[in-house]
């Protein structure tokens, strides 16, 4: 079992989201991260997905997404260089992390009196290691992950 990244162009209607997420329940593939977005045509989305499964079980899903009506395309990741990165919020009730949240490249997206709001947009392994690190260091933290976006790096021929 190894973790795997696939994208989707889906067609942007209602109901596609519910049925790519209806095969994988139906079929007992767990999804680790799954996020969907419109693309530079209002009339498709994107949906970027990460599962783990074996060899066999990953050819398995792709087939299967390939035969959705709704479903453009199918990128598989597995052997591709790729640009990846997650969304990652986490708000602190302590304020003195000014100097954590540089060394982690935070972002402070909001502060109050008695809490801040950081923000991370890096690797899902950082962000694990982020919250980690948060969740040892201060008692009251609260984390929302988006869950992470890919997109193929350039060849060296478009260079």
């Amino acid at each position: 079992m190894k973790k795997r990244w696939i994208s989707l162009y889906v067609e942007n209607e209602i109901g596609v989201l519910a049925k790519i997420a209806g095969l994988f329940s139906g079929k007992s593939y767990n999804l680790t991260s799954l996020t969907v977005g419109t693309t530079e045509d209002p009339t498709v989305s994107r949906m970027t997905i990460s599962v783990e499964s074996d060899d066999a079980t990953f050819e398995q899903i792709k087939k299967q997404l390939n035969r959705c009506v709704e479903v453009i395309e199918v990128i598989d990741f597995t052997n591709s260089r790729i640009h990846r990165k997650e969304v990652l919020y986490i708000k602190i009730k302590d304020c003195e992390v000014f100097r954590i949240a540089t060394i982690f490249h935070l972002s402070v997206v909001d502060y109050g009196k008695t809490e801040m709001l950081l923000e991370s947009l890096q690797t899902e392994k950082r962000n694990d290691e982020i919250i980690s690190y948060f969740s040892n260091y201060f008692k009251h933290i609260e984390v929302v992950r988006g869950g992470s976006v890919a997109i193929k790096g350039v060849s060296i021929q478009d260079k």
